[in-house]
């Protein structure tokens, strides 16, 4: 096992249920779902940078399913990542709980960030449009992930579309189901929460590592391994090999899988 991998899947996990699902818990009557949406964005696109050259920054069991399903990881590996995950979820709650407890006449039980639908969905939606729009959530979420990495580490600038596509997500689903996206997300508050956040947390599960594996098959089929990097260059400009059109330094990119530079 690789003790700082691991160590930055749990902390970082452990921060963005603290503070993603804390604005939602503490700070929702203040800077409602736009801010919600933000703040969930906005954090993972920070944890990124300070994470992604260790782990990846995956935070999320669908991610990293997706990436095990491209062949980027090793099952070891994504096992030891989705124990830290939820671990790191589940003590973030915790914590998130603790600090709930101090501002009088907050309530924490039976919705505390969780994600719900029918009778807990702001629109009660039913559970199979709660179930689709999970994992088309996911997908997009997971697909973008694949996308502007090369093996496992986002670097660069990589963080951003990453963000970005979260904070959409969470624009679009927060009035469906809460958007989960990420089954550690949402068992940690799960777990303190109760009730009917317990009950219908089988989806949040089941839908949102649906959605990761097939954005892992979807980019096997965009960009399969040792495909050429710029077909739409070469498409678009005949006569020239893909290879002629590669930028400066694009040569020195990490390998993929498949031994040769590629993009996603």
């Amino acid at each position: 096992m690789e003790t700082r991998t691991v160590a930055a899947e749990f902390i970082g996990t452990l921060l963005l249920v603290f503070f993603a699902v804390g604005s939602a818990v503490l700070a929702a009557d203040y800077i409602g779902a736009l801010g919600i949406a933000l703040a969930f964005g906005f954090t993972l696109v920070a944890l990124i940078y300070a994470l992604g050259p260790i782990s990846g920054s995956h935070l999320n069991p669908a991610v990293t399913l997706g990436f095990l399903v491209e062949g980027r990881i090793m099952l070891r590996t994504a096992i030891e990542y989705w124990i830290a995950q939820l671990l790191g979820a589940i003590v973030g709650a915790a914590l998130l709980l603790l600090l709930a407890k101090q501002v009088p006449g907050l309530k924490t039980s039976g919705a505390f960030g969780t994600n719900g639908y029918a009778y807990r969905s702001a629109v009660h939606i039913s559970t199979g449009g709660a179930f689709l729009a999970e994992i088309v959530l996911t997908f997009l979420l997971v697909f973008v992930w694949l996308a502007v990495t090369h093996k496992v580490a986002v670097v660069g600038f990589g963080a951003l579309p990453i963000g970005f596509s979260l904070a959409a997500i969470q624009l679009i689903g927060i009035p469906l189901t809460g958007a989960s996206v990420n089954p550690a997300r949402s068992i940690g508050p799960a777990i303190f929460a109760g009730g009917g956040a317990l009950s219908q947390l089988w989806l949040f599960i089941v839908a949102p590592l649906i959605g990761g594996i097939l954005a892992g098959f979807a980019h096997q089929i965009t960009q399969p391994r040792g495909a050429p990097v710029l077909v739409a260059d070469e498409r678009a400009v005949p006569g020239h090999r893909t290879g002629d059109l590669t930028q400066p330094g694009e040569s020195d990119r990490p390998e993929g899988p498949g031994g040769r530079a590629r993009q996603g």
